[in-house]
């Protein structure tokens, strides 16, 4: 009986910007699939692309990828293409693996999940927090049920740089400041650690250089706090930001509060990359889970695993619309 040799999915990477290029060497070391072109604006960005990957193809554009044999897109472009890209490779036949937000608003997320609907082909989003290890054991403690009735969460991300790009501060081309880029994060956090949660008695506020009253037509807001209430039992508080001086780097954090103790992710000394769990018992901690954690790169990799098991269309991609419904309840319930 004959050998068959299974072959590897081909991926095309758009954009090879930090973040592009992680991903690609994420795949790289620790997936079946073949780094097989890119594009990027920047063409520049070929040259260490092609040292370290010599056979790879670089394309001029999106359309002319697509016309290849490529069987799947990481998408690592400005916010404001996600969506249009994402459907443009679905209709194609391609998966996709995309950078968050997926689109700027419900109405475009809804239209990239119902294109990988309709052509029965894996999507994913780079929820990255979901992968490290410090949220993977916060979701056995809180799914074993030992904490008994949650009913209060506190879910923190402070960047105290910010974006460099200017695209992100255009409304227009993000679709929303550090909500949209930081605080999504943490309402996706919501719908993976529980089971289909709502959410209602939005309230929140938002400031742009330290003032409330800004035009956001014109400008993101760049520190955002929200309250609402989760199945009507659950309070919820959240906070993001950019260029908060924070005194350290990062202040990241999902802590949940119940009968019977609390338990937190948060990341260590203002690191973008070292996480911690704690589980809390009145006045006392103990540590579940420290560093070290290779988690960076990882959802990426579990995408082109998937890709490699020849999986299609995945219900749970059905949540990404969910989580553009809530960021869109968030804004539209500013208190005036």
């Amino acid at each position: 009986m004959e050998n068959v040799v299974a072959i590897k999915p081909k991926l095309g990477f758009v954009g090879m910007g930090w973040i592009g290029k992680s991903r690609l060497k994420a795949i790289q070391a620790q997936s079946d699939c073949d780094i097989f072109s890119a594009i990027d604006p920047d063409t520049s960005a070929f040259e260490e692309l092609k040292e370290e990957n010599p056979g790879i193809q670089t394309h001029s554009s999106l359309q002319e990828m697509l016309l290849s044999d490529v069987d799947g897109i990481v998408i690592a472009s400005p916010s404001a293409l996600h969506a249009k890209q994402c459907i443009k490779a679905l209709n194609s036949g391609k998966a996709v693996f995309c950078q968050k937000p997926l689109g700027r608003n419900k109405q475009e997320t809804q239209a990239v999940v119902e294109a990988a609907q309709a052509n029965n082909l894996l999507l994913k989003v780079d929820f990255s927090y979901r992968y490290t290890a410090a949220v993977q054991q916060l979701k056995k403690v809180l799914e074993s049920g030992e904490l008994g009735h949650i009913y209060g969460a506190n879910l923190v991300f402070h960047n105290a740089y910010g974006p460099d790009k200017e695209w992100y501060v255009n409304p227009d081309l993000s679709g929303g400041g550090c909500l949209m880029d930081l605080g999504i994060h943490l309402v996706d956090l919501l719908f993976w650690l529980f089971d289909d949660p709502t959410f209602n008695n939005h309230q929140s506020q938002y400031f742009y250089k330290g003032k409330p009253d800004f035009n956001p037509k014109k400008n993101v807001e760049d520190y955002a706090t929200a309250q609402f209430v989760m199945d009507d039992e659950t309070a919820i508080q959240l906070s993001c930001s950019w260029f908060l001086p924070a005194g350290k780097d990062a202040i990241i954090e999902a802590a949940f509060y119940g009968e019977n103790g609390g338990i937190s992710f948060k990341n260590i000394n203002g690191s973008f990359y070292d996480f911690t769990t704690e589980r809390y018992f009145g006045t006392k901690t103990e540590t579940l889970v420290s560093p070290p954690d290779n988690w960076e790169g990882k959802a990426a990799v579990k995408w082109s695993e998937e890709l490699c098991e020849g999986k299609t269309f995945d219900e749970e991609a059905f949540n990404y619309v969910k989580v553009a419904q809530e960021i869109e309840t968030l804004y539209q319930s500013k208190i005036s």
